[in-house]
């Protein structure tokens, strides 16, 4: 009995500051950290408000990395816990839901299973307007509209990952993850121009004090050194 107690009571005194680390992870998954955004909210995803975010960046994460691996179904099992943790608060939470639905298509694009993904995402893109018409939150840090542009990038349909980004601009507007993935997508589809114009404004939101040299930014700069861009000098990195 102490021993609960004394358990719960540490929870309790570690959920005091989830305010502050969830902060801090929206902070670096604006910047594209997903990987800082999970570390900072680690501690404290037992919590009632950062257990959704945690556990859907975990999956993001996690899907991409099966994606590289084939969609093995020793990859994909990450991805599966996070969708059973999400499943567990669905219920009282609609951004549980919304998130769940988009690591199943994350799932599915791991596979290359194109069609089940696409079919997900127009599921997962309706529960979030609902939500957001309604002046609720979605998909937590990184909307469902964002993720669907980074999907159809990452399973070579530039076509759709375009009409996704464009659909993301102009409900959740230009993010650095909207502009990366247009940038991205225009290059795949041979339009120099449009990629120049998009890593342009990306590096241009970049907030001076982001963090290091995140590799998006040096790929950005990087870009804009080609001549095709016309820049009169190169873009300065972060400090």
């Amino acid at each position: 009995m102490i021993a609960l107690l004394l358990t719960l009571a540490l929870g309790q005194a570690a959920c005091a500051d989830s305010a502050a680390l969830l902060a801090a992870a929206t902070e670096r998954a604006a910047v594209l950290d997903l990987q800082g955004a999970t570390a900072r909210l680690a501690s404290v995803r037992q919590c009632a408000d950062t257990a959704v975010p945690y556990w859907y960046l975990q999956g993001l994460i996690a899907a991409r990395e099966a994606y590289r691996a084939g969609g093995s179904p020793e990859s994909l099992a990450p991805v599966k816990a996070a969708i059973e943790q999400l499943a567990m608060r669905a219920a009282e939470m609609p951004s549980a839901e919304i998130a769940r639905v988009v690591l199943l298509a994350a799932s599915s694009a791991a596979q290359s299973e194109r069609d089940e993904m696409g079919l997900l995402l127009v599921h997962a893109l309706d529960l979030e307007q609902k939500q957001r018409s309604a002046g609720l939150p979605g998909a937590p840090m990184v909307t469902a509209h964002e993720v669907a542009g980074d999907l159809w990038l990452q399973v070579h349909r530039f076509d759709d990952a375009r009409q996704a980004y464009m659909t993301a601009l102009e409900h959740v507007g230009p993010t650095k993850r909207v502009m990366l993935g247009l940038a991205r997508t225009a290059l795949r589809q041979k339009d120099v121009a449009g990629s120049c114009v998009q890593y342009r404004k990306l590096v241009g939101a970049w907030p001076p004090r982001a963090g290091g040299d995140p590799p998006e930014l040096a790929e950005a700069a990087a870009f804009l050194r080609r001549p095709e861009c016309r820049m009169e000098s190169t873009p300065r990195l972060a400090n």
